[in-house]
C-alpha cells in the first residue's frame, strides 16, 4: 500500500451533506471517473469536502481558480488544512500588465509594459521547485497557468547540485551560476543574484527568502549553509543543496545558437515575403528588431520579450502546444497525467480556458502582419481548449452553479446543499431601481439599509455593473462619512487581499465591487448584499451571477439580499426559484434534525506568509 502523502488537519468533522459528498467523490476517483462535479452551495464547505477527498486520493493536486483573489483565499485554506505538506500559489506575477500591441488604424505601437510582483514571482518558483522535488504537493493557481512556462526538462537539467567535498573550481561555479541566469552583484543581493568574496559564494534563490552560503577550499565544497537574509545568521548547515534557475525560460548556449540559426532562417523568409508584397516598412521594422534580439541572445543568453522566441528555444514545431505548468506535474509510465485537478468555480474557469487562445492570437497576428514580431511569436500562447483537456487527468469541478459542460460530461453530479452550520440561504427582497411616487432611488435605499446594518456592527457588499460606478459610489459614500472601499480587476493582486482582510477586520463597513465579489469569497461578517440594477439582463446579471453574488450573504444567520429591479427578468425568476428550492430543503433538514443555525466562525488571517525584506 502506498504511503499516505497528505495529512489533513482540522478541528471539524464532516457534517451536513459533506459525508455523502466525500464518499461519492472518493468512490468516483477509485472507479477512474474522468470528470465529476460537486454542486456545493455557498457556505456548504466545498473546500473541506475536497480536502478530505485529496487526503484519500493520494496524488499531487492542481486547484484552478478563476481569479487571483479567490486563488489567494483557497491557498490559505489549503495551507491550514495541510500544514505538513507543500501548498503553493501560482498566478500571473504582474501587478500591472500592458501587452505588446499595434493599432493599424492609428499607426500606434504599444510596447509591453509590466510591473512584476516579486513576492508572487517567488511563490511561482516555489511551486515549480516543489513539483520537481516532492510528491505531496498542492498548487493553487489561476487560469493563467495554461500559458507557456519554459520546458520542465530544461528547467530541471539546469539545476545546480552541490554537496560537501564535491570538487569544483571557483571560476567554473561562477560560470555555472551565470549560465543559469543568476546575476553577479558586488553589493546587496536579492532574488536571482549572487555575490562572491574570495572562496565564499552567497546566492539568493528565486523561490526562497534565504541565502545559500557556499564555502570552497582547495577546489572543493567545504561548507553549505542556509543564512538568514537580514541578520546574516546561520540557520542550518547542510550536506548538499539543489539550486534551481531564477527564470523558467532557461536555455544553454548550444540551444541558443541553434535557436539563433532558426530565427535567422525565419527572418529571411519573412523579409522575402514582405519585399514581395512591397511592404518595405514592415521589412525594415522586423529586420531591425530581430537582429537586435539575436545579438542580445548571443551575448547574454536573454533578450526583452524572449518568450516570443520560445518555439525556437524549445525546439518545438510550428503550431505545437507550449509547455505550461501542467507539464511540471507527474505522468504515468504511459505518459498520461497523474494528478488530480480541482477546478473551483468551474462555471467561470472553463469558459476562461476556452476563450484565452482566441484573444491572444488576435493581438499577436496583427503584430506579425505589420512586422513587429515574427510569425513564430504566435506559438508563445496559452493552451487551446482541446490541448488543455488532453493534459488533465481525473477532475472534480466545484460550483454552486455548474455550467452545461460539467453537467453533460460528469460521470456523477454530487449535490451539497445542506450546510454544517445549519444556515439556510438568505431571504430575497426585490425593490424598484427608482420609486417615482417616493422620488426615491436605489442609491437612497441601499444607503438607508446599509446604515441599519452598520449600526449593528455588521458588513455590507454592494454589487455594481461597472468599475466606474463602483468607484463613484465609493467616493459618494466617503463624502457622506460612511467607511467604504471598492474592489475590481484594476486593483493590484496583493492589494486585493489587503482590502479583503481590512474589510473583515472592520476597518471599513461597505465593500463595493463588480465581478470579483461573486464566486467563493468567504466573508462571514457580511449580513447584507445589495445588487444594483439587477434587471440589466446579461453576463453580470445572469441567473448564475445573481445566485453567486447573493451567496455572499449566506454565511451569517442575519444574512439578507435585496435586488434592485424594475422588471422581473428571466434570470431573476430562475435565480430566486433556485434559492427557494434550496431553502425548502435546508429548512426541512434543520427541522428533522433539530438544528439551530449558527453564523460561520472563521479566524481573520493573512492569505500569504509574507516575510518583509
Amino acid at each position: 500500500m502506498a504511503k499516505q502523502l497528505f495529512k489533513l488537519k482540522s478541528k471539524y468533522q464532516p457534517a451536513g451533506d459533506q459525508p455523502q459528498a466525500i464518499k461519492k467523490l472518493s468512490a468516483g476517483l477509485k472507479r477512474g471517473d474522468d470528470f465529476q462535479t460537486l454542486l456545493g452551495i455557498t457556505g456548504s464547505g466545498k473546500t473541506f469536502t475536497v480536502a478530505n477527498v485529496i487526503q484519500e486520493f493520494n496524488k499531487p493536486v492542481l486547484v484552478m481558480a478563476p481569479n487571483k483573489s479567490l486563488a489567494a483565499q483557497l491557498y490559505r485554506e489549503y495551507k491550514n488544512f495541510f500544514p505538513e505538506n507543500s501548498v503553493n500559489y501560482f498566478v500571473s506575477y504582474y501587478d500591472y500588465y500592458q501587452p505588446e500591441a499595434y493599432l493599424p488604424n492609428t499607426d500606434t505601437y504599444i510596447d509591453k509594459e509590466a510591473m512584476i510582483n516579486e513576492e508572487i514571482d517567488r511563490l511561482r518558483h516555489q511551486a515549480t521547485m516543489a513539483l520537481l522535488t516532492r510528491k505531496d504537493v498542492i498548487i493553487v493557481a489561476s487560469v493563467s497557468c495554461i500559458y507557456g512556462l519554459g520546458m520542465p526538462s530544461t528547467y530541471l537539467d539546469s539545476t545546480l547540485h552541490l554537496e560537501l567535498d564535491k570538487p569544483i573550481v571557483r571560476t567554473d561555479l561562477i560560470k555555472q551560476l551565470t549560465r543559469m541566469h543568476f546575476v553577479r552583484s558586488k553589493g546587496e543581493i536579492s532574488r536571482g543574484l549572487f555575490r562572491v568574496r574570495g572562496d565564499v559564494f552567497e546566492i539568493m534563490p528565486a523561490a526562497e527568502k534565504i541565502i545559500y552560503r557556499i564555502e570552497l577550499e582547495d577546489q572543493k565544497v567545504k561548507g553549505i549553509y542556509l543564512v538568514e537574509q537580514l541578520k546574516q545568521t546561520i540557520l542550518e548547515e547542510l550536506k548538499e543543496i539543489i539550486i534551481f534557475p531564477p527564470k523558467h525560460f532557461v536555455s544553454d548556449q548550444p540551444q541558443i545558437e541553434i535557436a539563433i540559426k532558426n530565427i535567422k532562417a525565419e527572418l529571411k523568409d519573412r523579409l522575402a515575403y514582405f519585399k514581395k508584397k512591397k511592404l518595405y516598412l514592415e521589412a525594415e521594422r522586423i529586420e531591425r528588431r530581430t537582429r537586435y534580439d539575436m545579438e542580445m541572445l548571443h551575448t547574454i543568453g536573454y533578450c526583452h520579450g524572449i518568450e516570443n522566441y520560445s518555439r525556437h528555444l524549445s525546439g518545438k514545431l510550428p503550431g505545437e502546444p507550449p509547455d505550461s505548468l501542467l507539464e511540471y506535474f507527474p505522468k504515468t509510465k504511459e505518459g498520461k497525467p497523474d494528478f488530480l485537478l480541482i477546478m473551483d468555480e468551474s462555471h467561470i474557469g472553463l469558459p476562461q480556458v476556452r476563450g484565452m487562445y482566441a484573444g491572444d492570437q488576435a493581438r499577436k497576428k496583427i503584430l506579425a502582419d505589420y512586422g513587429w514580431r515574427l510569425p513564430s511569436a504566435l506559438d508563445n500562447r496559452p493552451l487551446k481548449n482541446d490541448e488543455f483537456m488532453a493534459r488533465i487527468g481525473q477532475t472534480i469541478f466545484t460550483s454552486a452553479t455548474p455550467g452545461d459542460f460539467e453537467i453533460r460530461n460528469s460521470k456523477q453530479l454530487v449535490e451539497q446543499v445542506i450546510r454544517p452550520t445549519g444556515l439556510v440561504d438568505p431571504p430575497i427582497e426585490i425593490r424598484p431601481v427608482f420609486d417615482k411616487k417616493k422620488n426615491y432611488s436605489q442609491i437612497d435605499d441601499v444607503i438607508a439599509e446599509s446604515e441599519k446594518v452598520i449600526a449593528k456592527g455588521e458588513r455590507v457588499i454592494i454589487n455594481t455593473l461597472t468599475k466606474k460606478q463602483a468607484e463613484d459610489l465609493n467616493n459618494f459614500l466617503v463624502q457622506k462619512g460612511i467607511k467604504s472601499n471598492y474592489l475590481h480587476s484594476d486593483v493590484k493582486t496583493m492589494e486585493r487581499t489587503e482590502i479583503l482582510m481590512a474589510f473583515r477586520r472592520g476597518e471599513f463597513d461597505i465593500l463595493i465591487g463588480v465581478n470579483l465579489l461573486r464566486e467563493g469569497l468567504d466573508l462571514p461578517e457580511v449580513t447584507f448584499v445589495a445588487i444594483l440594477d439587477a434587471d440589466r439582463e446579461g453576463f453580470l446579471r445572469s441567473e448564475t451571477s445573481l445566485i453567486q453574488t447573493m451567496g455572499r450573504a449566506a454565511r451569517n444567520v442575519s444574512g439578507k439580499v435585496i435586488l434592485y429591479a424594475d422588471n422581473m427578468t428571466g434570470s431573476i425568476k430562475r435565480a430566486v426559484g433556485e434559492v427557494e428550492r434550496r431553502r425548502v430543503k435546508q429548512l426541512a433538514y434543520n427541522k428533522k434534525h433539530g438544528i439551530i443555525a449558527e453564523t460561520v466562525r472563521k479566524d481573520i488571517e493573512e492569505f500569504f506568509d509574507v516575510v518583509e525584506d
